[in-house]
């Protein structure tokens, strides 16, 4: 076994691999950039070794800066992770050269099944059912317009190296070929180094299933059955899960079998992906294959056993599987969730800055429950806008779906960031949204059910008035600590006040508290509803029990009242006594300012393009300029027809949040 290995990566797969090779005694290498001097995985590992400047072509993918780093520290073998050099070839083969192990599969299967273009073609000779495309190389827009028309719209646009949504784009007409062309070209060369693309047949209401093998190089091959990836945004995955709630076991067993055939079939060994698109009668279609970890593989873990990163230093190091196919059975069921750095209010976009309160829910693991936080950041660290904008991975573990998903809904609301944009909100609102409670959803989930974007959840009645009768606990609370600070209050008298008015998600709710040693008493509108709680005032999460229900609620102090988070509502909750709530409905509502003749910078970022000057007349729909940030091409759009008065970008400039890009007449 070896003694010392490096892990090419950052974020929170390098911490992942770090933990299980401190399990297995093993030391670890991690290396960083310029950005990553302080990152949490650099601190985890036994050494670190600087590789260069923050943007990942300069640092993280550039070969020769890592065999500098082996060579310094004497690793004997390398876990790339996921992203940056895991499908790379060449990385693989210099590794080889240096008698380095590649805790990954041979260069040959990268070769093979890495390249997209490939693996469609092998699999197509192997008799596999691919989706219809074209494989070969595309020279420019024109072609890639010619050929969809040839396909049919709409079209998947690919990067060949691509991977983790990056370099991909769906076409609904010419139009959006030409431009999905150019900007997959972009991303695919400044993520990948690699800019060929290619384009297939986009099937529409489909479902994302996705086999996880794992190969060793005695001839051994076994699949460790499936995860749903069909919650996903922008072909990037948000929700995962294990096993699928679509697939019946005849489906799961010929997916299966055939993702080890072509597996083998190209001599792979380690742990790889067989992505397959699944149509509504349980057809599968070959999709691509990864030949590295995935993101989501704890949920596979969680309902088999298995470490995976073991068994991929383990099969690196010459050992056969400890199992056979029979030997990995499905036990309950796993749903992950990726936190992003991303702001859900404002089209998903990136997020970066300070993480000024970062607070994961507890781990646990027991027969009944699991929760783990896969995770590469700490509470004051820094969100770069050089990576990939996923920060953590929370997963939960249950005996069945139903419990997952609620064990899930708790420790969303109990996960606590604060200092950026993120889409803890929009998780939350999944959990609960009827289609995906039910296991009804296509990999169109996100665009059908959000095709306005996300405004946040409004709760219904009945959660107003829990809600509103929590609040009016809480005040009660924070009004009796405020009276004894002022000395208003002593010991022997309490009384704060019964009747109060609640105002939340556009409503009013009055209400009247009888208090005793164990709670309150709430009367909220026509209900009435026990209130039980240790918060207290200066608590950043409060857990009630709310008419015998579980409420849990991330808490912020505002003028007379709350703001309050909870099942993906985010609200701004005043308690006032009758009087006041009377004359508050008196007062003025501030006008927001009028920003419409302005196109505003919606995330911090490098302009890569200005497509319009001063005096075009640009109408609805038409791309005004590019943005990148994060790894990702964001065009900016007009929203309604109109002339430019003045573009104050220009290409290669960075730009802050709201910053003007240019203004209208």
């Amino acid at each position: 076994m070896f003694k010392k290995i490096l892990i090419a990566n950052r974020g929170e797969i390098a911490c992942r691999v770090i933990k299980t090779a401190r399990k297995m005694g093993i030391q670890t290498v991690a290396v960083y950039s310029d950005a990553d001097r302080n990152a949490l995985h650099v601190k985890m590992a036994d050494e670190a070794v600087h590789i260069g400047p923050p943007p990942a072509n300069q640092s993280y993918i550039v070969i020769d800066r890592i065999l500098d780093a082996i060579r310094q520290t004497g690793a004997e073998a390398v876990h790339p992770g996921y992203g940056f050099l895991s499908e790379n070839k060449n990385f693989a083969e210099a590794l080889a050269r240096e008698g380095v192990a590649f805790i990954g599969p041979p260069a040959s299967a990268i070769e093979a099944m890495g390249d997209k273009i490939t693996s469609k073609k092998l699999a197509a000779k192997a008799g596999v059912s691919t989706v219809p495309g074209f494989m070969g190389l595309i020279a420019d827009a024109d072609e890639a317009a010619k050929i969809s028309d040839e396909i049919g719209y709409p079209v998947m646009i690919k990067a060949s190296a691509g991977g983790g949504g990056k370099g991909m784009r769906i076409a609904w007409n010419e139009a959006e070929a030409r431009e999905g062309f150019e900007s997959s070209k972009n991303e695919a060369a400044n993520s990948f180094g690699d800019d060929r693309i290619f384009i297939e047949k986009f099937v529409t209401q489909p479902r994302h299933i996705e086999i996880q093998v794992l190969a060793d190089a005695h001839g051994n091959c076994v699949y460790l059955h499936e995860r749903e990836c069909s919650i996903q945004r922008r072909n990037q995955k948000v929700i995962e899960e294990a096993p699928s709630p679509f697939l019946d076991e005849a489906t799961r067993k010929a997916m299966g079998e055939q993702a080890c055939k072509l597996a083998s079939a190209v001599g792979y060994t380690s742990a790889g992906t067989v992505e397959f698109i699944v149509d509504g009668e349980r057809n599968f279609y070959f999709l691509e294959m990864n030949t590295r970890l995935q993101v989501e593989h704890p949920v596979t873990e969680l309902i088999t056993g298995v470490d995976l990163v073991e068994q991929m230093i383990r099969v690196a190091a010459g050992e056969p599987l400890p199992f056979t196919q029979s030997d990995l059975k499905i036990n309950g069921w796993a749903i992950e969730s990726r936190l992003y750095a991303e702001d859900p209010y404002r089209g998903f976009l990136p997020s970066i800055g300070r993480l000024t309160r970062y607070r994961p829910p507890e781990e646990i693991a027991d027969t009944a429950h699991v929760v783990r936080n896969d995770t590469g950041v700490y509470e004051g660290g820094e969100i770069s806008m050089y990576y990939d904008p996923m920060i953590a991975k929370l997963c939960t573990w249950a005996p069945t779906r139903g419990q997952a998903i609620e064990d899930m809904r708790v420790a969303l609301d109990t996960f606590e960031v604060e200092g950026i944009g993120h889409n803890l909100p929009f998780l939350s609102a999944v959990m609960d949204h009827p289609k995906f409670v039910a296991g009804d959803m296509t990999t169109a989930f996100i665009a059908e059910e959000y095709p306005d974007g996300f405004q946040g959840v409004v709760p219904g009645d009945d959660d107003t008035i829990r809600i509103a009768a929590a609040a009016a606990a809480m005040h009660r609370v924070a009004e009796i600590r405020r009276a004894r600070i002022s000395g208003r209050l002593d010991n022997h008298e309490r009384h704060v006040g019964e009747n109060w008015v609640v105002f939340l998600a556009g409503r009013e709710v009055p209400v009247r508290i009888r208090a005793d040693r164990e709670g309150a008493t709430v009367q909220a509108g026509a209900r009435e509803l026990r209130v039980e709680s240790d918060w207290r005032p200066g608590h950043s999460l409060a857990r009630m029990l709310v008419d015998g229900q579980p409420l849990v609620m991330k808490v912020d102090r505002i003028a007379a009242g709350f703001r309050l988070r909870s099942r993906g509502a985010d609200l701004h909750v005043h308690v006032r006594r009758p009087r006041a709530a009377e004359l508050v409905k008196l007062m003025p509502e501030k006008i927001a300012p009028d920003t419409t003749k302005f196109l505003l910078c919606p995330m911090p970022g490098l302009v890569v393009k200005i497509n319009v000057a001063a005096g075009d007349e640009v109408q609805e729909g038409q791309a005004l300029c590019t943005v990148e940030a994060m790894k990702m091409e964001n065009i900016l759009r007009a929203e309604r027809k109109g002339m430019v008065k003045s573009v104050n970008a220009e290409a290669g400039q960075s730009l802050k949040v709201d910053d003007v890009i240019m203004e209208f007449e």
